[in-house]
């Protein structure tokens, strides 16, 4: 296999025919950057081709899945991530369509993880926060460590989530709705309870139990989980899982354009990061009260 920068492969289970893929930014809670997107999606065609490879996991090093997408560069965030797109005109007005244009390019890269030939896991320990959960969402099977967290707290004025969108495939409307009005994270353990992730397990005995269900489900042949993944995939896509995904990403560009999402750029540009997410929130763990 090829050699990454921001992704280490390598292959475990019987005979090596599980692949598996680690994103290698653990100094930035392996955030999604654009350098680290396109390593990926090589990589995943790369796996799709070799035949000797029948069920993929995809997993973080250090101590997190991903935080979600890299907004520390200066164009940063899920629409900066893509090459040589027109963000902004001459007098630096945000464009929409620009911002539109890098993130559905993005939800390519998401949307081939979802349709690729090969059965693939996501195994999450830490945190599998916006655009980390999104692509965690995009696996055919998702285990996680029982503290791990998963949620989208970028509902909180930067856009919608976009892949996050098959939700309401995934698990029931009541929590899909609050867990995108509030961006509220849960647990490894509640998201196994809710159905939005099939397993959830210590973290000491995650990546074991993780190799050992990749290496069951690898037990048949590549060409034959392939077959059953189209069929199971296409009773979702006809329930418009592409159409929605792709008004989820335009609708995540218009909301760029809100007044909170103002709110929080105006202090990411004063502030910094750790400003901006202060300020979006500190109100939410303000108002919990009702769970306590």
């Amino acid at each position: 296999m090829s050699d990454y920068q921001f992704i280490e492969t390598d292959r475990v289970g019987t005979d090596d025919r599980v692949g598996r893929i680690t994103l290698n930014r653990p100094e930035k809670m392996n955030a999604l950057s654009q350098e680290l997107l396109y390593e990926l999606n090589e990589a995943l065609h790369d796996m799709e081709a070799d035949h000797s490879i029948r069920v993929i996991i995809l997993r973080g090093a250090g101590r997190t899945f991903s935080a979600g997408y890299d907004l520390t560069p200066e164009q940063g965030g899920a629409d900066a991530v893509v090459r040589n797109h027109k963000r902004q005109d001459d007098q630096g007005r945000r464009l929409v369509m620009g911002i539109r244009t890098g993130m559905q390019q993005i939800t390519d890269i998401h949307m081939y993880f979802w349709n690729m030939s090969k059965v693939t896991i996501a195994q999450i320990h830490g945190y599998a926060l916006a655009g980390g959960c999104e692509l965690a969402m995009m696996a055919d099977l998702v285990v996680a460590a029982d503290d791990a967290q998963l949620g989208h707290p970028g509902c909180r004025g930067l856009g919608t989530s976009r892949t996050g969108v098959i939700w309401p495939l995934v698990f029931g409307m009541r929590k899909a709705k609050e867990l995108y009005y509030t961006g509220e994270s849960v647990t490894g353990t509640e998201a196994e309870d809710i159905g939005m992730i099939n397993y959830a397990w210590p973290m000491d005995e995650l990546e074991d139990r993780t190799i050992a269900f990749a290496d069951r489900l690898a037990i048949a042949s590549a060409d034959h989980l392939g077959i059953l993944k189209v069929n199971m995939n296409r009773f979702y896509e006809n329930m418009g899982i592409y159409s929605s995904v792709r008004s989820s990403t335009d609708l995540d560009a218009a909301g760029q354009f809100t007044e909170f999402s103002y709110g929080f750029q105006d202090h990411m540009r004063d502030g910094g990061l750790k400003e901006a997410l202060t300020w979006r929130d500190g109100p939410y763990r303000d108002s919990d009260w009702y769970k306590r």
